[in-house]
């Protein structure tokens, strides 16, 4: 863990009420996938964890939605503010997991941590196919980025406007499922207990839960596990899909 002042380079709304913000600092320092940062930010007592979607090093790029009052007043900094920001918290996925060809499923801002793996993956020589589920056509991200890197990208929206109308288990179904070998998600708690229940492979999801310090000192964020109680921000946020109690 390290506390690290970031200036801001980018603060853009790229979907609804959806936006990209780019950091730059000194080395970030990340060692795996999905990894998350603790932004501190003027006149709120608690941080605000947020995934990383993309590092180099001096540079992260993050996804919020706005949502609260601390994510309002995060979409109206501008380039050259300066944020005190935790840096190389937590567990990430483990790429190795995946031998030839690996499913990803993401819901909503879920699918911002996915793209670094995705990128692993790539590198790796492995095959890869994502789901991606939104509610509508104006809050789908990130689905050029993931081309990018070779993926077969299918998507979902509620309403029908792009893609399979339904939700992402509405995809699987229409998928050979023997052909994948282990599979990774991320997104609303709902949508991964349902993905994980219906999966007939091996998979890991990244868990959200409500932090206090972020570091797993307060064991705040705690959750019961197979394994016993687990700290979400310490021993998380990815967990492997036999582990997680729903």
């Amino acid at each position: 863990m390290d506390m690290t002042i970031f200036t801001v380079i980018e603060n853009v709304p790229v979907a609804d009420k959806t936006f990209r913000i780019v950091l730059s600092a000194g080395d970030p320092g990340f060692s795996n996938e999905a990894e998350f940062v603790n932004i501190a930010l003027d006149g709120f007592y608690l941080r605000r964890p947020i995934s990383v979607c993309e590092s180099a090093p001096g540079r992260i790029t993050l996804y919020y939605k706005t949502v609260g009052a601390g994510t309002e007043a995060m979409s109206r900094l501008v380039p050259g503010q300066t944020l005190d920001v935790m840096t190389g918290l937590g567990r990430g996925f483990d790429s190795s997991s995946s031998k030839k060809s690996a499913l990803l499923v993401g819901g909503g801002l879920g699918v911002a941590p996915l793209l670094p793996l995705c990128k692993a993956l790539w590198g790796e020589g492995k095959k890869v196919t994502v789901i991606m589920g939104f509610n509508k056509e104006d809050e789908i991200i990130l689905a050029d980025s993931f081309r990018s890197f070779g993926a077969q990208v299918y998507i979902s929206t509620a309403d029908g406007s792009v893609g399979t109308k339904g939700f992402v288990t509405d995809v699987i179904n229409t998928l050979d499922l023997s052909r994948f070998d282990f599979f990774y998600t991320c997104g609303p708690l709902v949508m991964m207990k349902a993905v994980c229940t219906t999966l007939p492979l091996p998979g890991q999801a990244s868990l959200e839960e409500r932090m206090g310090c972020g570091a797993g000192y307060c064991y705040g964020c705690s959750i019961n596990t197979a394994q016993g109680p687990r700290r979400v921000c310490k021993d998380g946020p990815v967990f492997n899909k036999e582990d997680i109690i729903w």
